[in-house]
């Protein structure tokens, strides 16, 4: 549950990097995504082509705020998104590391409290931090999307003890694993350690076929979800036999 919206697909799209507006398109409908996320700059405000995708898509649209690298400009770019786009939902963005693209826990946590009492329903991209979580949602957000790795870079869960700490932490709260995710096992495995959902952008727009790449994350997702939901098995120190001992024969 995203502020009240109940979603059937878990997967969450971004829209940059495709080729072409026919395979974006494509990928979207193989994806069975139902949240699309999109930048105010990428989209422009002429942008009239590529917003007839996304109205036609049927999905929903989660602005972002990214390269913003300030406060100030991360709220100014969600004031903005609200406006073109029509929606109080914000994925906001306030970078801290140009390499890294670490978001800056301070200027988040300042432009996540101003735009939570300004009325957006924020959905922070953050740490696996803690102590920068709380203070997220003591300013409001109902919804946290720590990193799995660095933005693009492929390498997917990095610290899965400290994303699994999160889920245990914050058992109320929507989780979303946000960047870094390269693979559909990947994705999988967040679901698997209880995430409400997975947003990724490059693993598809980049790979050499996006749309069955597409489909492939929205199969592992929902993969993921039912294992979460049908009791995975605990790992243990030793082997366990399978077949049963009683009734077996006794051979001379």
């Amino acid at each position: 549950m995203f502020y009240g919206t109940d979603l059937t697909s878990r997967l969450m799209l971004g829209t940059a990097q495709y080729p072409s507006p026919r395979v974006l398109r494509d990928a979207i409908a193989a994806s069975g995504a139902e949240v699309i996320t999109v930048s105010l700059r990428r989209e422009g405000p002429e942008g009239g082509a590529f917003r007839d995708i996304l109205a036609a898509s049927g999905c929903r649209v989660l602005p972002n705020t990214a390269g913003c690298h300030t406060a100030r400009e991360a709220i100014t770019t969600a004031q903005m998104a609200r406006e073109l786009f029509g929606t109080r939902w914000i994925k906001l963005e306030v970078i801290g590391h140009a390499d890294t693209l670490q978001p800056d826990p301070f200027g988040l946590v300042e432009a996540a409290r101003t735009l939570c009492a300004d009325g957006f329903e924020v959905f922070p991209y953050t740490t696996e931090d803690l102590v920068v979580a709380d203070r997220l949602v003591e300013a409001g957000c109902q919804v946290l999307m720590p990193w799995g790795a660095p933005i693009g870079s492929g390498q997917g869960l990095r610290h899965i003890d400290a994303l699994r700490a999160m889920r245990a932490h914050f058992p109320g709260v929507a989780l979303v694993v946000d960047a870094g995710i390269g693979a559909p096992s990947q994705a999988a495995l967040a679901m698997e350690l209880g995430y409400d959902a997975v947003l990724l952008n490059t693993a598809v727009a980049r790979s050499l076929d996006p749309v069955a790449m597409a489909r492939a994350f929205g199969q592992a997702v929902a993969a993921g979800q039912g294992a979460h939901k049908a009791g995975l098995m605990p790992p243990r120190d030793m082997g366990v036999a399978s077949t049963p001992v009683f009734g077996m024969a006794e051979l001379a």
